[in-house]
């Protein structure tokens, strides 16, 4: 969340950053809410301090044989009149911090400003569409063509959007996330977290993903638990609450499932796997200090870049303008891969920057140079999300006699195995 110290100093940047964002947040509520909680305060520290100075005269007036009552009544009263001022003070506090909840990250200074997703400029792309000879067919025939999954079975099971994948396809998805892992662990330095799939609503809030997004997330209501969004989640939320004593940056590459209701993108994309509710995913995670983690930040990006250029995809990387950035992010690239029989880019990855957002919500702390403890800065961004990255190595490797080639860097992982057929 933002410093509310931040907001009252620069009122006037944050309302231009929301306005910049298209964020629907009424920052003077906010101000309004710290303005009568420091007078609260204010009034709190008078009393007690009177209070105080009336109590040491108590001894003095018993010790010169006059009658206290009145000063005891007087102090009572005042006591009651403090605890009263502690109760709203705590309601207030209550008050403010869901306020503070509510209103995003600032932009960084480097985001371009823009409306929507209309708004992102393209920063670079690697490699060519691939020019095929005959007409592209869509994965979700070549997939059931080939018995890679098998979608109406997967609805039958837990309705639509939870893909069911099946021999080949299945083995598919974990050579996918094995590739990945090693990739990272070997070649980028992440250390490998396996973390629980799910989690609470701190570490929900933690994150960002409460309680904004309540909507868009499902929920174990009788455990209060949450099936986790993303990886991003229970490994940021490791040293939630923490002052950490590691090297900086901290590097972590994780595996889980992903679940996501989606509620706001009801009837887009529908088809295939396009957009589902149930997906794998590698992700990574970074802990940084605020003067490396724009660096780290680029780095990361690289590292899914890496990736896609292993398995010999054409991607493109975008930046996202302010009026479409995330809710947490300052910063952020996402990476979109070209699907030919849908004729459009898919994103597969998004490399965000929160600078200390994320770890003021989650309360993740390091010691600086100076030994003073300030927060850390919090990096995330998939490495790569499946099943997108299937739907691009579908139909761009497939052939015209319906057979799909795998990328070279596959193949150990898949047993040999050059084709699906």
């Amino acid at each position: 969340m933002l410093d509310i110290r931040f907001i009252r100093e620069h009122a006037d940047a944050v309302k231009a950053a929301m306005i910049n964002r298209n964020a629907d947040v009424d920052v003077d509520v906010v101000l309004a809410l710290d303005s009568t909680r420091r007078g609260i305060i204010a009034e709190a520290d008078v009393l007690k301090a009177e209070r105080n100075t009336i109590s040491k005269s108590i001894g003095q007036m018993i010790q010169a044989g006059g009658d206290p009552e009145e000063v005891k009544a007087q102090v009572r009263e005042m006591g009651d009149t403090i605890t009263d001022l502690d109760n709203k003070l705590r309601e207030v506090d209550t008050q403010l911090r869901e306020a503070l909840l509510y209103i995003p990250n600032m932009p960084s200074e480097t985001a371009p400003i823009g409306k929507d997703e209309k708004d992102n400029p393209v920063i670079r792309s690697w490699g060519t569409k691939v020019e095929l000879d005959f007409e592209p067919v869509a994965h979700w025939d070549l997939g059931k063509t080939l018995g890679l999954f098998d979608l109406e079975r997967g609805a039958k099971i837990a309705g639509s959007g939870f893909p069911l994948f099946t021999g080949k396809g299945a083995k598919l998805e974990r050579a996918l996330i094995q590739f990945m892992l090693d990739l990272h662990t070997e070649e980028h330095g992440y250390t490998e977290i396996a973390p629980p799939f799910m989690c609470n609503d701190l570490a929900m809030s933690g994150t960002g993903q409460l309680p904004k997004f309540a909507e868009d997330m499902y929920s174990v209501p009788l455990d209060g638990l949450y099936p986790i969004p993303t990886a991003e989640v229970p490994v940021t939320n490791m040293y939630g609450n923490e002052i950490l004593d590691q090297e900086l940056p901290i590097c972590h590459t994780a595996y889980t499932p992903c679940f996501r209701r989606e509620a706001g993108s009801a009837g887009k994309d529908t088809r295939g796997l396009l957009r589902v509710h149930q997906f794998d995913k590698v992700e990574m995670v970074k802990f940084s200090s605020p003067e490396t983690s724009a660096e780290e930040h680029e780095k990361l990006t690289l590292d899914a870049e890496r990736v896609l250029q292993k398995l010999e995809l054409h991607y493109r990387v975008i930046e996202l303008c302010t009026g479409d950035l995330g809710f947490s992010a300052a910063k952020c690239y996402d990476i979109e891969l070209w699907a030919p029989a849908q004729e459009k880019w898919l994103e597969v990855s998004s490399c965000s920057n929160f600078n200390d957002y994320q770890a003021r919500r989650a309360n993740i702390r390091y010691r600086n140079e100076e030994g003073k403890t300030t927060f850390v800065h919090t990096i995330n961004g998939s490495g790569v999300a499946l099943p997108r990255l299937v739907i691009a190595i579908m139909e761009n490797n497939q052939n015209a006699d319906g057979s799909i080639d795998l990328p070279k860097a596959l193949w150990p992982y898949m047993g040999g195995l050059k084709k699906l057929a």
